[in-house]
């Protein structure tokens, strides 16, 4: 008798997180009420344009030359960023100095400052008689370029870099390093070898996220780039023109494709990292 009752005891299932079926079904829902839903209204209004029609948008020769230049601006500024991303995040965490701290919150500026009043200070710094274009201009025009689309572009997303590697360089363990100075490793192979290794996942997501919000930049870029189709005139700021023009479809055509490109970039990375991860377990 007593060992039928203990053996129709049953261990009760615990759950992680307490009222999982609430706090899923409010994280649902506001996922398809913020995101999906503007998303899907989106897509929607792109279809209903018709195949031609969609395709005839996006060949326009002043759509084609406003992605273009997005993609490539973009492109660039992600390059940029890829160096000194790495710099500043390698300065902030392996270095003490004087004003360390006001350097720090500094990198979180682009965050917080309005992207027009971004896109106004670049423009007063690099204009023909700002303080920088008065000396750039005779070599090299910035403002009202694709040099300043470029420089608007990694302002804005610079931060997605640092401070997605930051905290794992922080957190890497000093004794691998060690271990191979003691083996007779110069700097640059520890870095190469050990470090970079290590960072690879953080850096490859900043490195896309910085891509993914050049790529849909508008305030900081309107400013500095003088808007001149065929030239510096960018995807979003077209999108922003069509709906001038009441031509929604237009703006949802091209729109589409932007946000098409993001999500095929992140998942493309996630991929990327997932089997890095995977290959990274395997080897340790």
């Amino acid at each position: 008798m007593t060992a039928d009752i203990v053996g129709s005891i049953r261990p009760v299932a615990r759950r992680v997180l307490p009222g999982f079926g609430l706090t899923m079904g409010v994280t649902l829902f506001y996922l398809g009420l913020i995101v999906l839903l503007p998303v899907a209204a989106l897509v929607l209004k792109a279809s209903e344009i018709g195949t031609e029609r969609f395709v005839s948008i996006l060949t326009a020769p002043r759509t084609l030359a406003a992605i273009e230049t997005t993609v490539l601006a973009a492109a660039c500024a992600t390059a940029l960023n890829a160096v000194y991303g790495l710099l500043m995040a390698w300065v902030l965490v392996r270095s003490r100095f004087p004003g360390r701290a006001v350097l720090d919150a500094l990198m979180d500026l682009p965050f917080a400052l309005p992207t027009s009043v971004a896109g106004i200070a670049l423009t007063a710094l690099f204009a023909g008689n700002g303080w920088f274009g008065q000396w750039l201009e005779p070599h090299i025009k910035v403002a009202y370029a694709l040099p300043g689309v470029v420089i608007a572009m990694a302002f804005t997303s610079a931060p997605f870099v640092i401070r997605t590697v930051q905290p794992v360089l922080e957190d890497l363990s000093p004794d691998y390093e060690e271990a191979a100075a003691t083996l007779g490793a110069t700097p640059w192979q520890i870095f190469r070898r050990v470090v970079l290794p290590s960072i690879m996942p953080a850096y490859i997501t900043g490195l896309s996220l910085a891509f993914a919000r050049s790529l849909g930049e508008f305030g900081a870029v309107i400013f500095i780039a003088g808007n001149l189709p065929m030239k510096t005139e960018i995807a979003a700021l077209l999108i922003f023109i069509r709906l001038e023009e009441f031509d929604y479809a237009a703006a949802a055509a091209i729109a589409t494709v932007l946000l098409g490109a993001a999500f095929l970039l992140l998942l493309t990375i996630n991929i990327i990292q997932a089997w890095q991860l995977r290959y990274a377990d395997r080897g340790s």
